[in-house]
């Protein structure tokens, strides 16, 4: 009768750190793992001054479209058919949001060819331009590999109506369109996170800059 309450007792302090044990791996386990947020595609050049004379072109930038596998916050990695998303790094906004202000930082650098008609002014622009990204990933040729990225664009240039009538009503489908598609491969240096981004950064300014040029060329 006198080791009873002793057994009892032994039983219940077991039980009571069983159960801080488990709390505490619960607590262990729940702890996520640190993420570094990166950025890409700013310029590294001032925009260019815009001149007294405006600029003899205008267009209107539509919304980009993008694959929904690579348009969040996520680093998709691709090998072969296999894909994934590289841990413990993400995009400090998504993707897709990242890529319009690169592109619209582009064409701030082109202010005295070209000026970028913001989507709330009203009227119509003489020119429309439609960018979709097709492909927006770290391709490894191998496991382990350094990577290349790899970003296609599709771009599409529309005049509308009233540019090539001189503001006289005319049928939508007399307008021009012209149509082409870019693709960027740029090497990581290595396969660290920093080296690809590094390379999702000058991909996609490239990409952009090369579009930017060939709106202006084509707008004339």
């Amino acid at each position: 009768m006198i080791n009873r309450p002793v057994v009892r007792f032994s039983f219940r302090l077991a039980a009571g750190v069983a159960v801080l044990a488990a709390l505490g791996g619960c607590s262990l386990l729940s702890t996520p793992d640190p993420v570094q947020n990166y950025r890409f595609g700013l310029p590294m050049e001032a925009p260019s001054a815009i001149g007294d004379a405006p600029a003899p072109l205008t267009v209107s930038i539509r919304r980009i479209e993008f694959p929904e596998a690579a348009g969040d916050d996520r680093i998709l990695g691709v090998t072969g058919l296999e894909t994934a998303y590289i841990g413990g790094a993400r995009w400090v906004s998504p993707a897709s949001t990242l890529f319009d202000d690169s592109l619209k930082a582009a064409f701030a650098n082109r202010a005295d060819r070209i000026r970028v008609l913001g989507r709330r002014e009203p009227g119509t622009p003489p020119l429309v331009l439609q960018v979709t990204v097709t492909t927006f990933e770290a391709r490894y040729a191998a496991p382990g590999a350094a990577p290349d990225v790899v970003i296609t664009a599709r771009a599409q240039l529309r005049s509308t109506p009233e540019r090539q009538a001189g503001g006289a009503a005319i049928r939508p489908e007399q307008g021009r369109s012209v149509e082409r598609v870019f693709t960027v491969a740029q090497p990581a240096s290595e396969n660290r996170v920093s080296a690809i981004v590094a390379a999702f950064d000058t991909a996609t300014r490239d990409i952009n800059t090369q579009i930017a040029d060939w709106t202006i060329q084509s707008g004339r």
